[in-house]
């Protein structure tokens, strides 16, 4: 079982089903989530700012700081309605991601948290991010128990 890519939309999660193969859930974006993300991206964006312009010895600070802030704003807004198409299926044989990613219970290595997003990681070393996710250690539980349930059944 090697891993297919699919010629898809970079948004589209295309679920074709395998011989025994059941969805299990649906992984969607969440938009609490996401804003919050984005204000915690506009104060840190700040502060660096704002620190790097009075190390230089700047008089505007404040402008450069607020400038920082509604830069991530627009961004937010910006990228707001692709991220919130996104969705990843859990299937009891694998993990279907938008643009045509899969991967393979048994080819899971890491599952963990990034800041609100979670990462997984193949043994080849593939990473694939899973952004803005609203109960993000529930959802981890899930993904490692679906690969420790296959894990059993194939005897690996």
């Amino acid at each position: 079982m090697g891993e297919q890519v699919r010629a898809s939309g970079s948004g589209d999660t295309v679920f074709d089903p395998e011989p025994g193969e059941k969805k299990l859930r649906d992984i969607r974006s969440d938009k609490t989530t996401y804003w919050r993300d984005h204000g915690v991206m506009a104060v840190l964006g700040m502060g660096v700012v704002g620190m790097v312009l009075a190390f230089i010895g700047s008089e505007h600070v404040a402008i450069g700081s607020l400038g920082a802030v509604l830069a991530l704003a627009v961004r937010g807004v910006w990228l707001y309605s692709e991220q919130m198409k996104f969705c990843w299926t859990l299937t009891n044989m694998r993990l279907i991601g938008p643009g045509g990613r899969q991967v393979y219970l048994l080819e899971l290595e890491k599952v963990r948290r990034l800041f609100g997003d979670i990462q997984i990681i193949t043994r080849s070393g593939d990473k694939h991010l899973i952004k803005h996710v609203a109960g993000a250690e529930a959802i981890m539980a899930a993904i490692e128990a679906a690969r420790d349930k296959r894990a059993r059944r194939k005897g690996a």
